[in-house]
Order: structure tokens, then C-alpha cells, then sequence
């Protein structure tokens, strides 16, 4: 829901960033492993149980480097394998996260991490499935950027997903509350993309 506005305030940024770094040599799909890196250290220092808030910086940063990479690739030169690897590399990170708190406490946590990574399971599918049809159809959209796949609007996305992540960074023991929730309003986004499906493709 927020991402076109979003990309609206950090795109002109990225964009100069993405420039310099390009003039140095630096390739896109380094940029993208280097955020999955970052993810992945902020998911371990959550799962091994010590204050939440310490992730927050390399999450942080492991998501300027997603935006970072696309301005990077077009200072450089898109290509379909980078396209490929960055929305791999999100997906990654989006289960690493929920995965990380479950390991932090399964007692507490693991019925409803479940419930949260099943709803990006189905709302990733969605999101995916839409986009190979619209590639089939010609479809295109700027609206959330320049993208290498067609990206539907939602009641949640990258935007709000990130907000999520660090709001359980600073209050890491009210994951399962917080966790049904958004995996809800997951399920709810999922729906409106299979409608959207109905009503565009059939």
C-alpha cells in the first residue's frame, strides 16, 4: 500500500548511490547478495534469543541494499539473472526473519510463525503468479518503480512488511500477537490479488 509512495521519497537518492557505485565497478548483483547478507546476520542475532533491537541496524540495511541493487542495475545495465536473483534473495530474508523468532523461542513462537510464513507463502504465490501473466500479456507498471516483474498493489507490501519486521526488533516478545495479525491482513492482500486475477485475466 505504501510502496509507491515510498519509492517516491528514497528512489531520487538511490538512484545518485546507485550511480557512484556503478562508476566504481561495483555490480549489481553483488549489491544483492551483500543485503541477503545483511538479512541474514539480522535474523541470526534475533534467533539467538539476546535483545531484538541490535538487528534492527543490519535489517535496516539490508533493505537499502534492495532498493539499492535496481539503481545500481540500471546505472550498469539490467539483467534478466539479476531480476531473478533480487526477488530469490527477497524471498529468502522474508522467511528468514519469522524463522528467526521461532528459533528464538519454539514454545511461544512456532504456531504462529507458521501461520505467518504460510500467509507469504500464499501471498507470494499470488504476487508471482499474477506477474507471469501479466509478462504474458504485455502488461507493464511503474508505479512501484522499475521492476524486472510486474508488481500489484497490496494491502501490504515491501513497505509495510519492513515496518513490521522492525517493529518486532523493538518489542521481540510480542511476536505472536503481532505475528497473527499480519499474517491476517497477509491472507487479506492474498485475496484481493486472486480477485484482481478474476477480474483481469478470465
Amino acid at each position: 500500500m505504501l510502496d509507491g509512495w515510498m519509492r517516491g521519497i528514497i528512489d531520487p537518492a538511490l538512484g545518485r548511490m546507485g550511480k557512484s557505485l556503478a562508476a566504481q565497478g561495483v555490480g549489481a548483483d553483488a549489491v544483492t547478495l551483500a543485503g541477503l547478507g545483511l538479512g541474514l546476520v539480522a535474523a541470526a542475532i534475533i534467533a539467538v534469543g539476546g535483545p531484538g533491537w541490535p538487528a534492527a541496524l543490519p535489517l535496516l540495511a539490508s533493505r537499502v541494499a534492495d532498493g539499492l541493487d535496481g539503481a545500481v542495475a540500471r546505472a550498469r545495465g539490467k539483467t534478466d539473472f539479476g531480476g531473478y536473483l533480487d526477488i530469490v534473495c527477497d524471498f529468502v530474508f522474508y522467511a528468514a526473519i519469522p524463522m528467526a523468532f521461532v528459533l528464538r523461542d519454539p514454545g511461544v513462537n512456532a504456531v504462529a510463525g507458521a501461520f505467518l510464513l504460510a500467509s507469504f507463502y500464499v501471498n507470494g504465490t499470488t504476487f508471482l503468479g499474477f506477474a507471469v501473466l501479466a509478462e504474458k500479456r504485455g502488461m507493464e507498471t511503474r508505479g512501484r518503480g522499475e521492476k524486472s516483474l510486474y508488481f500489484t498493489a497490496g494491502l501490504l507490501e515491501g513497505t509495510e512488511t519492513i515496518g513490521f519486521f522492525l517493529i518486532l526488533c523493538l518489542v521481540p516478545w510480542a511476536f505472536a500477537p503481532l505475528a497473527w495479525a499480519f499474517g491476517a491482513l497477509c491472507f487479506v492482500t492474498a485475496g484481493a490479488r486472486v480477485w484482481l486475477a478474476v477480474r483481469t485475466f478470465r
